[in-house]
């Protein structure tokens, strides 16, 4: 393909990546004013986002598995409705399970999205070209990451918080209209299909049973429970028969087979980390400028700008030296140094602590994010068969999802339990506090005491700064979880194979494979009829006839085409 028809090819896809992503970062601010307004409580807030991540890590190698299987075009056009309707219905909700039960179908959508994009770019841009297109990506990203927390704070600051989760519906009819006239992916998959349902109940038992307990133990039930063991054990069980059937079936979920390669399994290794570091920091970022700080929705997009900088400059100037030099190994080494540090600095933050020092720590943990997360996914397509790019790209994904989610699982749990504890603790100073407001007291204890997630920045002095610090401690806990991750993905990083990566796309592998394939199978062919010639030759030399040439027949030449 030619550099325009790349061009003409990807403005559907960026189209539809840019609906997704501003979907998701367009609510990222007003998640405390939501779950407060719906009255929910910390777990809920948890919930409303690892209900998302729990189904995109569930659906993303579901529907790279199917990218294999069937058209990809349709199945991309087929995510984006899901993804669209099911953002579009969160906004009548009126209590945290219905918007936990539509972010849930959401995140089905998403998963598809997440997989098939990455799929039908290594369809039409080979591994080595691709950072010569990463500032297309890299413009899509800052418009969403950057615009979508703004837009989406001004939207919840002046006219109504559900009005966010419209603001995708035009830009998603344009997306399936330019991906219809725009995008053509060749469809050379014709082997039969086999879907692992079974699998897809497995790996969703599993990871749900996880999930639910990380989250309510402690608060729910203790953590050494009944509840405990019948969720742990469930989830061990379902994991073990899902290796099983893994193993067995036809066209395996998750090859397991791909766990031979140490460029995937090292891979896989690190990306666990980066969705810790990618989706909790993102989360419980927004939710400390909030709540520690006193931000509105619209002020905590525009604090939070620092590491979408970092992480937007990171990945187009990487991606841009990939591509000249060839070289990605140094890059992802540089990426995971940066994650460690910026996991340690946000583990210090207090609720005063200097916000040029934030900025900082902030901007490290994105160019982290930037240089690692993409380099992860294109090393691995860089070596997978085309036969088997999707369950590749996808299982890369699928594991960075699953650790996303289970990373804000984690830290959510963990800010619930040292909020639970700090206000134990601090009942007496926060009662003086609360005595000190005289009649306005009562209201603002009883809002306390609710349970609901309070709005900081509309409580009056000396409680606010009480509630601010809490907060801080609790949500600055919660990133020392990312330190030991981003240690094992530095040394997973470390022992990647430094494979040099192809001019070559998919479908040119795919079909060099086909040829070499036919030719191979061609000189099999002769090299058996030579052997069985040779070999019939040597067991019957007496009875095969020997034709002489025509001047030495004379006169029985009219019988040697007989003979």
């Amino acid at each position: 393909m030619t550099h325009r028809q790349v061009l003409e090819a990807l403005t559907g896809l960026l189209l539809g990546m840019f609906v997704s992503m501003i979907a998701g970062t367009v609510v990222s601010t007003s998640m405390p004013v939501i779950v407060h307004d719906l009255g929910g409580d910390q777990a809920a807030y948890t919930w409303v986002i690892t209900s998302t991540l729990l189904t995109t890590a569930i659906a993303t190698p579901i529907w790279g598995k199917l990218a294999d299987l069937f058209n990809r075009k349709l199945l991309i056009q087929i995510a984006l409705v899901i993804f669209v309707l099911a953002t579009a219905a969160a906004g009548f909700a009126q209590d945290t399970n219905v918007l936990i039960a539509f972010r849930a179908v959401q995140g089905i959508g998403a998963g598809g999205l997440a997989a098939l994009s990455q799929v039908i770019m290594a369809d039409i841009i080979s591994p080595r070209e691709r950072g010569r297109y990463m500032g297309l990506f890299g413009a899509v990203m800052a418009v969403a990451t950057v615009g979508g927390p703004l837009l989406g704070g001004w939207i919840t600051d002046t006219l109504n918080w559900r009005w966010n989760f419209f603001v995708a519906l035009p830009f998603a009819v344009a997306a399936l209209f330019i991906l219809q006239k725009t995008l053509h992916v060749a469809n050379n998959r014709t082997r039969k299909v086999s879907i692992d349902y079974t699998g897809i109940v497995l790996l969703s038992v599993a990871v749900s049973l996880l999930l639910i307990w990380i989250t309510n133990a402690g608060s729910s039930f203790d953590w050494w429970s009944m509840q405990t063991v019948l969720m742990v054990g469930g989830a061990l069980v379902a994991a073990i028969v899902f290796v099983i059937v893994e193993l067995k079936v036809r066209e395996p979920l998750i090859p397991l087979t791909l766990f031979r390669g140490r460029t995937f399994t090292l891979s896989v290794l690190a990306s666990i980390s980066i969705g810790v570091a990618m989706f909790g920091t993102s989360v419980y970022l927004a939710q400390y400028m909030q709540l520690s700080r006193g931000a509105s929705p619209t002020q905590a997009g525009l604090m939070t700008l620092p590491m979408m900088a970092g992480l937007l400059l990171s990945s187009i100037i990487v991606g841009q030296l990939v591509t000249r030099y060839g070289r990605w190994k140094p890059y992802l080494i540089a990426g995971s140094v940066m994650l460690i540090a910026g996991s340690i600095l946000l583990s210090t933050l207090h609720y005063d602590t200097n916000f040029v020092l934030v900025s900082i720590y902030m901007f490290l943990m994105g160019a982290g994010v930037g240089m690692t997360m993409q380099n992860l996914v294109l090393i691995v397509q860089n070596v997978a068969k085309p036969s088997e790019m999707g369950v590749s790209s996808s299982g890369v994904t699928f594991f960075r999802s699953l650790g996303g989610t289970v990373g804000v699982s984690v830290m959510g749990a963990v800010v619930a339990g040292h909020i639970t504890t700090l206000f134990s603790d601090g009942k007496e100073k926060l009662g003086a506090a609360i005595a000190q407001l005289g009649e306005k007291g009562a209201a603002v204890a009883e809002q306390l005491s609710s349970g609901t997630l309070p709005e900081v920045r509309l409580l009056p002095e000396p409680v606010r700064s009480i509630i601010e610090d809490f907060y801080a401690q609790a949500i600055s806990q919660s990133f020392l979880i990312g330190v030991p991750l981003a240690v094992l993905s530095l040394v997973a990083i470390l022992f990647l194979p430094n494979t040099p990566l192809t001019r070559m796309t998919t479908s040119e592998r795919a079909a060099a494979e086909r040829v070499k394939g036919e030719s191979h199978a061609i000189e099999e062919a002769a090299e058996i009829a030579v052997a069985d010639a040779t070999a019939l030759a040597g067991a019957h030399t007496d009875t095969i006839p020997v034709i002489r040439p025509e001047s030495e027949r004379g006169e029985e030449s009219g019988r040697g085409d007989e003979r």
